[in-house]
């Protein structure tokens, strides 16, 4: 259950082009410890409660659970979330054998864009898209927790 990822900020919108899916994802948290985060997410016509651990010191590894509940489930929770829900959509691309998941960012965190890849292990080499901008990997900010209370239009 420890998930391996990289996080990248996209530099263009090339990517929707070859998406082979879109979701809308509505988040919200129940709690964003450092040490542990606990995630309501409603993904599609889908509810999921998540728990994820605090990360490694490089910031690519970390204790993820996550376990399906019913959209019900998930709206209910929603309200009594923390304040800052996160609404995004979620685009899939094939790089290579892997899955870029890139998330473009609406409400208080609108014009952000970001990618992230799950490896099998951190010497696991990917391709990487043209599309891609820097590495974000372990920048807590970026962390959907943190954009939540520290919305990306508070950054400038």
């Amino acid at each position: 259950m420890v998930e391996i990822e990289r996080k990248f900020l996209v530099k263009s919108l090339d990517f929707k082009d070859i998406a082979f899916k879109k979701t809308r994802i509505i988040q919200g948290f129940l709690n964003t410890d450092k040490a542990r985060t606990v995630r309501v997410r409603i993904r599609g016509e889908q509810g999921f409660l998540t728990v994820k651990g605090l990360s490694s010191k490089d910031g690519l590894e970390r204790f993820e659970l996550e376990k399906e509940i019913t959209k019900a489930e998930a709206e209910s929770l929603l309200k009594i979330c923390e304040k800052g829900v996160i609404d995004k959509i979620r685009y899939e691309v094939l790089s290579g054998n892997h899955t870029f998941e890139i998330d473009e960012f609406f409400g208080d965190n609108q014009g952000l864009i970001v990618a992230e890849i799950e490896l099998q292990s951190k010497e696991d080499i990917f391709e990487t898209p043209e599309w891609l901008g820097k590495e974000i990997t372990g920048e807590i900010k970026y962390y959907n927790s943190q954009l939540s209370k520290y919305p990306f239009k508070l950054w400038k």
